[in-house]
């Protein structure tokens, strides 16, 4: 970083000085003008006629010019919740190492990994030249139909916020920003900018405000990214009672808020909490730039508030180290390094859903291997948007996808050139496997009749912009598995899913493994867990239902109506009308609906089969101002794998109650035994009281249960809890 100033004229580089400090000293030396240029970036992809890449970008989401005669640098932003991505190859050539898919790394439910892959992507992204990520998606699934679900960290608010500040302090460990995004409720893409998710306070304090609040808690992101939708009447980005009521004032969050690209409605954002408008091309206005002038001209805005905007985006620059040590740009990636954790991400992340007569690991007994559908010869999908990461040589497939809208009509089904059918091949020793694409269910039948194992990758494609109208797969694939369970009783079917879906199928099929979106070696991590080179260890972070009419929302809102869309003509969203969704659930998301409401799910929360298998005992809990929990886990099977064993209230003060209290991730050898601890965080004991705005754990007895899953209990125990009031 060049400076125009000695060390004597920039106090703020005087080591040893706070965040806090440095930026308030520096945020005083800016002229108006450098202070209102932090205050907005430029989308820096280019490929919009009147969008063109500014002068000094780096082809990516968005950039903000350094100002030299400070030394501030300038913000070079990317989009990378799964790896650094290269939109529409604007970066020609520029590859990247892709992660599994969020709910895949939410399967391993191992937040060491996740800081791990965090850090693998903040590493990249600092080579490449960016210090902001865009990175820690963590909005929680409470419809399985969302098109983005698969960039998120599950339905239960402790796992995502979890694994989410996890991921974060990962990527902020290679001195860049990382942001927690999207705040807030952001739970489907059905007209995302004009619809209005309806739903009381002391709910989504108990849910998805809460992951934010421990993301937030033990990731410190530099920014939180606001989401598109509205909640409760107020847009999201100018929402006053969540950005400066709750974020900014209960939490007492240092960082700075930016928008989502396109979803700045109006210069009132700034009041109301937003400091950084994203992406200026594609809002209405540049609203943070004449228009905020004129605002603050009015008395509309307060002048204190625009330093205030600028202090905070300041003091994330230094907490991650922005001025005190240049980015690595240009060095050499590790890619082989960072192909290792994403092998780890995927295998451990696959999830074993159903293993009738113990046909999985796949032995030498099998000499005729049919592996069918899924392009499984091309390579492992990977979720569309702009999450989407270019690795390897490029993608080893497209297909078009098409429809109405901006996002659509340029998204493409894509391919990571990880091909399952040839890593399947190398570990199937001599056998011989062949292949048939899927189009024609009779041929595939054919072959796997004439096979000893029959293997179906069955696809389904999720995307930004887009959900999925119902929960089959489509194309046509529930009849192809139909055709080839009932040709060859020995099958497996492999989905690569962007969520759950449904399996009318299942009980035909003889073993189910969930692979999500395996990421740039998903080949040979569902080829090794095939063939019990790894054990299967994923536990589902989302529940499975049997059918639709088991949702809060059976039909998905907004579904088949054209709303507003971003990427021009350019929308004023303070206009647009939208449509209410009601939030029946509450903060009981996913398990804890079906528990409330008595449904049996396909599968649960939680759930996740092994080629071993865990004995627990000596289970003892403690009370007093929160419950401690203590067990021991056996291997009691065959061969080393990795337990998830889960903690869950089960009863508060003589009511039934269903929550997430915790859980311990063990590897152990066969015959290994070791000792667990679980603390329950008190606010997951508690109920968030509104009207003393703090949360309320009652005394009395509390029952736990230690489990396999959300819907498996295997011990129970109890404690009584001293009553407790703890600030939001």
């Amino acid at each position: 970083m060049d400076f125009e100033t000695t060390f004597d004229e920039a106090p703020w580089m005087a080591p040893g000085l706070a965040a806090d400090a440095r930026a308030a000293l520096l945020d005083a030396a800016l002229t108006e003008d450098e202070r209102y240029s932090l205050l907005h970036s430029q989308w820096a992809i280019g490929f919009l006629p009147d969008a063109p890449l500014p002068d000094g970008a780096i082809p990516a989401a968005g950039y903000v010019p350094p100002i030299p005669r400070l030394g501030i640098p300038g913000l070079y932003e990317t989009d990378a919740s799964l790896g650094v991505t290269n939109p529409r190859n604007a970066r020609p050539g520029d590859t990247a190492t892709a992660l599994p898919s969020g709910l895949a790394l939410a399967s391993t439910w191992d937040a060491d990994l996740a800081c791990e892959a965090g850090a693998m992507v903040g590493d990249e992204a600092a080579k490449k030249g960016f210090n902001v990520l865009l990175g820690g998606g963590m909005n929680l699934v409470r419809d399985p139909r969302c098109g983005r679900n698969f960039e998120y960290l599950g339905e239960d608010p402790l796992l995502a916020g979890t694994l989410s500040g996890a991921a974060i302090r990962g990527t902020q460990s290679q001195g860049i920003i990382a942001t927690a995004k999207h705040f807030v409720l952001n739970d489907q893409e059905t007209g995302r900018h004009v619809v209005n998710a309806v739903i009381d306070e002391a709910a989504l304090r108990e849910s998805d405000l809460l992951a934010f609040q421990i993301a937030i808690e033990r990731g410190a992101p530099g920014a939180v990214m606001s989401a598109y939708n509205r909640i409760n009447g107020h847009y999201a980005c100018e929402n006053d009672a969540l950005l400066n009521g709750v974020l900014k004032g209960d939490w007492a969050y240092p960082g700075f808020v930016m928008a989502d690209w396109g979803a700045t409605t109006s210069v009132h954002a700034a009041a109301n909490g937003l400091d950084q408008q994203s992406g200026e091309q594609l809002d209405f206005r540049v609203w943070f730039e004449e228009p905020l002038r004129e605002s603050v001209a009015a008395g509309e805005t307060l002048p204190a508030r625009i330093s205030d905007m600028s202090r905070r985006i300041l003091r994330a620059m230094f907490a991650a180290g922005l001025f005190d040590r240049p980015l690595p740009k240009g060095e050499a990636i590790d890619y082989a390094a960072h192909g290792r954790i994403a092998y780890r991400a995927a295998a451990e992340g696959i999830v074993l859903l159903k293993n009738e007569g113990g046909i999985l690991p796949l032995t030498g007994a099998a000499k005729r291997i049919a592996v069918i559908g899924g392009h499984a010869d091309v390579g492992v999908l990977c979720g569309g948007g702009s999450s989407q990461v270019t690795t390897g040589k490029g993608h080893a497939a497209f297909i078009h996808a098409g429809g109405e809208g901006a996002m659509m009509a340029m998204a493409s089904e894509a391919y990571h050139p990880s091909a399952p059918l040839a890593a399947i091949k190398r570990a199937a020793g001599g056998a011989r496997v062949s292949f048939a694409n899927g189009r024609y269910p009779s041929e595939a039948a054919m072959l796997a009749g004439n096979s000893d194992i029959a293997i179906v990758f069955a696809n389904q494609w999720t995307t930004e912009g887009a959900d999925v109208p119902d929960l089959t797969l489509p194309n046509g694939q529930d009849a192809l598995i139909d055709a080839v369970a009932a040709a060859n009783p020995n099958t497996i079917v492999v989905l690569q899913t962007g969520g759950p879906i449904l399996m009318p199928w299942l009980g035909s099929v003889a073993a189910v493994l969930e692979a999500w979106y395996p990421g740039s070696q998903g080949g040979e991590a569902i080829a090794d867990i095939l063939f019990g080179a790894a054990c299967p260890s994923g536990r589902l972070p989302v529940t499975f239902p049997q059918s639709a009419a088991q949702l809060p929302r059976p039909e998905l809102p907004g579904l088949g109506k054209r709303w507003a869309a971003p990427f021009g003509p350019r929308i004023d969203l303070s206009r647009a009308s939208g449509f209410d969704v009601p939030h029946p659930e509450g903060s009981d998301v996913g398990y804890r609906w079906f528990a409330r409401m008595g449904h049996p799910p396909l599968f649960p929360f939680g759930y996740g089969l092994s080629y071993t298998a865990f004995s627990y005992d000596n289970l003892a809990v403690t009370g007093g101002n929160t419950l401690t929990i203590t067990f021991d886990v056996t291997n009691t099977g065959p061969c080393e794998g990795i337990d998830t064993p889960q903690v869950y209230l089960s009863s508060r003060r003589g009511a039934p109650i269903r929550r997430l209290l915790g859980w311990s991730r063990l590897r152990l050898k066969p015959g290994e035994r070791a000792a667990a601890k679980v603390i329950a965080d008190p606010r997951l004991l508690a109920d968030f009281d509104t009207t003393r705005r703090a949360w309320h754990v009652p005394e009395g007895r509390y029952e736990i249960a230690l489990a396999r899953s959300a819907e498996d209990f295997a011990l129970h125990s109890g404690a009584s809890i001293t009553e407790k009031w703890i600030k939001p």
